[in-house]
């Protein structure tokens, strides 16, 4: 029996649903599928529309394919491989091309299938816990994961941890065939979503996920959010390169809280509030309101249910609304606490950043 067989058939012994994936080199990846789903099997909307992640080029897919683990890269390419210790101080522009050199559909999660896996998790009352409190949640006190690291400041303390050696309840769906290390160990760069000035842009629906798709900084892709759209089609315009684009989304800090607006009155380098706190002013138009809980950059109280937690786990939302362009990643890193989770999501550096606790996570669209 070859190699390929040989892992194959020990990988759906475990985990039936979850996929080896190869890149142009005969390297796997074992990833997790996640299928097709609508806005209103996730928010609390009667819109039947496919969730973003899951239109591309103007076409509806069936699913994408998202690493099991995070990334840990080999000769410049991102593979996602168990017990590996997550590669780090990665930029942006790194992990991208991390991702594209492998060939085929490869390519860096973007924020929209992020927060497809993330509305998933808070609709189904699975919200994953992680590696936030140096090699354990901050909420568990028995469970631990191998550690592979040390904490940056000396103390010696655990800092990552070996990629799927957590409990199960640090899987996305908290069965073995989830998704692994969401919440914490490191944060994960995602693409198609960033700040230029305080104003959101995004590379609509899930096109940034095509590998030939131009995500660099002058990139004609991004696009603005028009507040007052009423309907998907009239929803993105072009910014004037400014964050000053007349009549889109922006961020202003408003009261301790981010706060969505047409406006800017309080621009600020470096603030914080919790996710739940999140809101819009009178300006936004219900359809913007809808993208940006499509993309869980703003909370549902609407959406309740079994399970269903009404703070989301106090994850934190981290922004510069005040300097040029701020680049998305998410989830927290091991010494976040309570503040990391699926819908913790940081808007604080630019693209060509690099931190030891920021890497990346490889996804798949066919």
């Amino acid at each position: 029996m070859a190699n390929f067989d040989i892992a194959e058939l020990a990988l759906k012994s475990i985990c039936p649903s979850n996929t080896i994936l190869y890149d142009d080199k005969e390297m796997p990846s074992i990833m997790v599928y996640i299928p097709k789903f609508r806005l209103c099997d996730v928010l609390s909307t009667t819109d039947t529309s496919v969730h973003p992640a899951f239109r591309k080029g103007g076409l509806e897919v069936d699913g994408f394919y998202i690493g099991k683990f995070q990334s840990h890269d080999y000769g410049g390419r991102a593979y996602s491989l168990p017990r590996e210790n997550p590669s780090a101080n990665v930029t942006l522009d790194m992990v991208v091309g991390y991702n594209r050199a492998k060939g085929s559909k490869f390519h860096e999660v973007t924020a929209a299938e992020w927060a497809a896996i993330a509305l998933w998790c808070h609709k189904n009352g699975c919200e994953p816990r992680g590696n936030n409190n140096y090699g354990k949640d901050v909420s568990e006190t028995l469970y631990k994961a191998v550690p592979t690291g040390t904490h940056w400041d000396g103390s010696g303390k655990t800092g990552p941890v070996a990629t799927g050696t957590g409990p199960v309840t640090w899987s996305h769906d908290g069965t073995l065939e989830g998704v692994w290390d969401l919440n914490g160990n490191v944060w994960e760069w995602c693409t198609g979503l960033r700040l230029v000035h305080g104003e959101l842009q995004v590379i609509p629906y899930n096109d940034a996920a095509d590998p030939t798709c131009n995500l660099a900084a002058t990139s004609p892709a991004w696009k603005a959010i028009k507040a007052a759209a009423t309907s998907w089609d009239d929803l993105f315009v072009t910014p004037d390169g400014n964050g000053t684009t007349q009549g889109t989304v922006k961020l202003d800090f408003i009261s301790g809280k981010w706060t969505y607006s047409t406006t800017i009155a309080h621009a600020t380098t470096a603030s914080g509030c919790s996710f739940k706190d999140v809101a819009c002013d009178a300006s936004i138009g219900a359809q913007a309101k809808l993208l940006l809980q499509a993309l869980a950059m703003l909370p549902d109280p609407e959406l309740t249910g079994d399970g269903i937690a009404a703070d989301y786990n106090m994850d934190h939302f981290w922004i510069n609304n005040a300097e040029a362009e701020r680049c998305l990643f998410r989830g927290g890193d091991w010494d976040y606490g309570a503040y990391a989770g699926v819908f913790n999501s940081n808007l604080f550096s630019p693209r060509s950043d690099s931190y030891v606790r920021v890497g990346g996570r490889s996804a798949f669209q066919d």
